[in-house]
């Protein structure tokens, strides 16, 4: 081997460790991020983050969602979600509908209340969000978020 095969192949090894490094850093965050999240969520609201998510979907969505489209938007099963909304609508939380009159197919939506107790909840979401990236600037934020979205877009086209 060459001494310049050599270096391109140290390169490419410190290339391949910088990028596994940065991986881990990036889940790393992500995973102390929810983590936090989720024990807020728990300790000031008494709320799961799953039945946070279910809510912020819901709350996008004011005509309301079949549970069909709410499991794929969520990516997770139908049962968890049936599950969720059955402890929702049980709470006065959110309402099942039929659509059209077909007995298979029902339409979620949140309550008033719900759209309140949500509305709460979000904003406490964003203070908190605000606080565990305080380190950030706004531009730096900006600029981190642009490139993780043509990254994941990239990343996504190519798993289709």
């Amino acid at each position: 081997m060459t001494a310049s095969q050599e270096m391109l192949k140290a390169n490419n090894a410190t290339d391949d460790k910088s990028r596994v490094r940065l991986w881990l850093r990036l889940l790393r965050a992500s995973r102390a991020i929810e983590s936090e999240l989720r024990e807020r969520l728990r300790t000031t609201y008494n709320v799961t983050l799953p039945r946070f998510d279910v809510m912020a979907a819901l709350y996008r969505e004011p005509e309301g969602m079949l549970m069909s489209q709410l499991s794929k938007y969520l990516m997770v099963s139908n049962g968890n979600v049936t599950g969720l909304i059955d402890r929702l609508t049980t709470d006065g939380l959110v309402q099942r509908t039929l659509r059209d009159g077909d007995r298979r197919t029902s339409v979620v939506l949140l309550t008033k209340a719900g759209r309140e107790n949500f509305e709460q909840m979000a904003a406490s979401h964003r203070e908190w969000i605000n606080e565990l990236l305080s380190h950030f600037s706004p531009e730096e934020a900006e600029t981190l978020a642009e490139t993780l979205k043509v990254f994941a877009s990239d990343w996504e086209g190519e798993a289709r």
